[in-house]
């Protein structure tokens, strides 16, 4: 008898802890109109659930009329995800008259996305800026077919796509979109001048693009905040080709006078080797001479008349060499 009131003294003991721990939690979601039973909350104890978050979430969605069971908010609670912030996303979108049921919002929490974020964002639009000043980068740099470049600066606003959330393209896709149209536009450009004419036609070309196919939001406009002219882009580049042009043509008629003097100094060797050749063959001549004069071929007259006529062609080629000295020396 002692030991069965012992026991039964424990487990009054026991419930007595429990009541007075969960008490607090199941009297006010009771006079919440949220009733959640003390055993669901005992064991969202033993589950290791954060039972007031759930509690809060429940009395929250009640008063706002949008009953939700515990187990799902359970659920969604042990799967890592932000019970409060997704409650509070329901609230809000359905104030704003935005259709936005628990399971899209919890599949946008577990997805790493802010779902009270992106409902505040589908309400109140925000304006991003392109550029991303936090890049570094201040303006977008194009250059229009006249050469001259342009730095322009643009302001998008968006909203959020609840529909498109979960597995669309963040604010960088959108700058980035942004940023292509405005360089595709100004290149398309006839002139700088008519750019800065109407500046307005480089935001409604990149707006008529759907530059937010697969993205998280929906833009509603992109405005023009600044263009500033900026260098002569195709001037400089029309005088770096010049003078690159200039280094070929300077690199080919080096090596054209290279290979001129080359084959001069080929030609010099060649008249010398012609004339070593020639030497070769004049000393040939006397050879011959003495074999005619062995052989009874050439007699002692004919000798004399060879050298006679020998004399008188050098004389001549000393006669001609001096008159064309004269003639040198007159020039």
């Amino acid at each position: 008898m002692i030991f069965i009131t012992i026991l039964i003294g424990i487990v009054i003991l026991v419930f007595i802890l429990f009541f007075l721990k969960f008490f607090g939690l199941w009297f006010r979601a009771l006079l919440s109109g949220a009733p959640i039973k003390l055993g669901r909350l005992v064991g969202m104890w033993i589950r290791r659930v954060k039972a007031g978050a759930i509690v809060d979430s429940r009395i929250m969605l009640t008063k706002a009329g949008m009953g939700v069971d515990s187990d799902l908010l359970e659920t969604h609670y042990l799967a890592g995800g932000d019970i409060l912030r997704v409650s509070k996303a329901l609230i809000a979108a359905n104030k704003a008259g935005i259709t936005l049921d628990f399971a899209k919002a919890a599949a946008i929490d577990l997805a790493g996305r802010d779902v009270l974020d992106a409902v505040r964002t589908s309400v109140n639009p925000k304006v991003i800026d392109c550029p991303n000043p936090e890049t570094g980068k201040r303006t977008i740099d194009a250059v229009a077919k006249d050469g001259i470049q342009l730095k322009a600066k643009a302001r998008v606003t968006v909203r959020a796509n609840i529909e498109r959330l979960v597995g669309g393209a963040t604010e960088e896709t959108i700058i980035a979109r942004v940023g292509e149209g405005i360089v595709t536009t100004i290149g398309s450009a006839e002139t700088y001048k008519k750019v800065l004419e109407n500046p307005d036609n480089i935001s409604k070309t990149v707006l008529s693009k759907g530059l937010d196919a697969g993205t998280a939001f929906e833009i509603l406009s992109i405005d023009i905040a600044d263009v500033d002219v900026g260098e002569n882009i195709g001037a400089k580049l029309q005088a770096d080709q010049a003078e690159a042009d200039k280094r070929r043509f300077q690199a080919v008629a080096e090596q054209r006078r290279a290979a001129a003097r080359a084959r001069e100094q080929e030609m010099i060797a060649m008249v010398r080797e012609n004339r070593a050749k020639v030497v070769l063959a004049e000393a040939e001549i006397p050879k011959a001479i003495a074999e005619a004069f062995r052989s009874g071929n050439l007699g002692i007259m004919d000798y004399y008349k060879l050298r006679n006529l020998q004399a008188d062609t050098e004389m001549r080629k000393s006669i001609g060499g001096e008159e064309e000295q004269k003639e040198d020396d007159e020039i």
